[in-house]
């Protein structure tokens, strides 16, 4: 699906925003912002498309109900909390997961 992952130093596979739009119109792959609802609907806006589950609160129980033949890409406001997420599915067992480099920041910079 995606062609240039790296892994960042936490050791979640990632992706660039150069490719992740590359491929967004392509589809074949879920978008979960990870961001409080504030920050969802907030400045920095969202990935038309994306689901909100907000990592604090609903990803726990979330996570379990997703079916883990699917991909999915991880979003946050910087790639921190994306990071976490991308992990924690990694250790849930789901193995075509993937963050997003620089989340909303980058995203809007991009």
């Amino acid at each position: 699906m995606f062609d240039n992952v790296t892994t960042n130093p936490d050791g979640a596979p990632e992706i660039t925003i150069a490719e992740f739009k590359s491929k967004l119109k392509q589809g074949g792959f879920h978008i979960i912002d990870v961001r409080r609802p504030d920050e969802y609907t907030g400045e920095l806006g969202h990935v038309e498309g994306s689901r909100l589950v907000t990592l604090e609160t609903d990803f726990e129980n979330t996570l379990p109900t997703l079916n883990r033949d699917e991909t999915y890409v991880f979003v946050c406001r910087s790639g921190k909390r994306s990071t976490n997420a991308t992990l924690f599915a990694m250790q849930a067992g789901f193995k075509k997961v993937y963050n997003l480099e620089g989340g909303m920041i980058a995203w809007n910079e991009g």
